[in-house]
């Protein structure tokens, strides 16, 4: 802050910098309870709002019948597999008693007990045929809950089918309601940006500054919270295709106020030295000397260097001496800070 500024002047000016401040969060909270009380036109929509209820009902009710049937499926294959063990366990327990009977026949030669062989033959060809069967009813259990899971799987295709083409629809109307919601913000908010572009561009300076100041904020705070957020994305192109316009239109306008800058400047220094001063305000020339640079062309010069007079870069006087005591003093100081003597009156002549 300007050291060579009044004490009270810089309280004034924190104290109407923190008028500017609560002025924009009273407009941010007006603007927001405005914006509650709005109707209602944003809608939260669901897969469920798009969907065919009938055939969704109907496909849901074929999934649940087919996953019953393949979970009693699996059941009824896991009691025949674990008879099919029971019987493969019998046959090769017959198997093996037939065989330890054929070697002992072997050893003892007995001949007349061929109708034992024949029974024990006949026993296993039982068992081997009962095998058989469990084994036949654990592949017509695999066929039925092969059956069921295929069914069920076709069920869910249809459903997911469904589902994607609701989708479809919902992403539809979401991004209809999106740009919906989005111009109807935008014109909420854009005579507001208008109007505080307007009072930047005319009025920031003005004698009610503060509220001027307030209500920019409170635009600011409108496009990037109420409206940038808001803006429909369209796989990303809507969102960089604004902002490299905004880009190019701000950059644009930094660049047409640089280049007058520079013309005002150079015209500036073109103007005679007293002339040149007068053009500059007081509370401005103390600010930029506050700073060390040149309250003309704004370069930094030694101040603290006694022998500098002048501006080197653009020659505009920066100290003088006192027309009355000859003290060295600023050119732009009022008075002279040895004598007291008004700096814009000129030295009395000597008495004779």
């Amino acid at each position: 802050m300007n050291k060579a500024q009044r004490r009270s002047e810089k309280f004034f000016r924190i104290a109407l910098w923190a008028v500017a401040v609560v002025f924009a969060g009273f407009l941010v909270n007006l603007g927001s309870a405005v914006v509650k009380n709005l109707p209602l036109v944003e809608q939260r929509f669901s897969v469920e709002d798009f969907l065919d209820a009938d055939a969704s009902k109907r496909i849901e009710q074929e999934l649940k019948r087919q996953r019953n049937l393949a979970q009693d499926a699996l059941d009824a294959l896991e009691q025949s597999r674990l008879k099919l063990e029971a019987a493969r366990q019998n046959s090769q327990t017959a198997r093996d008693s037939l065989s330890a009977w054929l070697a002992s026949r072997q050893v003892t030669q007995q001949s007349a007990r061929d109708d034992e062989v024949i029974q024990r033959t006949a026993a296993l060809e039982h068992l081997k045929l009962a095998e058989r069967d469990v084994r036949s009813a654990v592949e017509a259990e695999e066929q039925h809950l092969l059956d069921a899971q295929q069914a069920q799987q076709r069920a869910q295709r249809q459903l997911d089918e469904l589902r994607s083409d609701a989708y479809e629809k919902m992403n539809s109307e979401q991004s209809s309601q999106e740009l919906k919601v989005f111009l109807i913000r935008l014109a909420i908010t854009l005579p507001l940006l208008l109007i505080a572009g307007w009072l930047f561009a005319r009025q920031r300076k003005c004698t009610w500054w503060p509220f001027v100041w307030g209500y920019i904020y409170f635009a600011l705070f409108v496009f990037f919270v109420e409206l940038v957020p808001y803006l429909p994305s369209y796989g990303g192109y809507v969102r960089n295709i604004v902002g490299v316009v905004i880009t190019v239109l701000v950059g644009r306008q930094a660049i047409v106020s640089f280049n007058r800058y520079r013309e005002r400047q150079l015209a500036a220094e073109s103007k005679p030295d007293i002339e040149r001063r007068k053009e500059i305000s007081y509370d401005t020339s103390l600010l930029r000397l506050a700073k060390k640079v040149c309250p003309g062309c704004e370069r930094p010069v030694e101040l603290d260097n006694p022998q500098i007079d002048f501006c080197q870069h653009c020659g505009l006087s920066l100290f003088d001496h006192c027309t009355h005591c000859q003290t060295r003093k600023s050119a732009f100081a009022r008075f002279c800070f040895a004598c007291g003597s008004d700096a814009a009156q000129p030295a009395e002549p000597p008495a004779t």
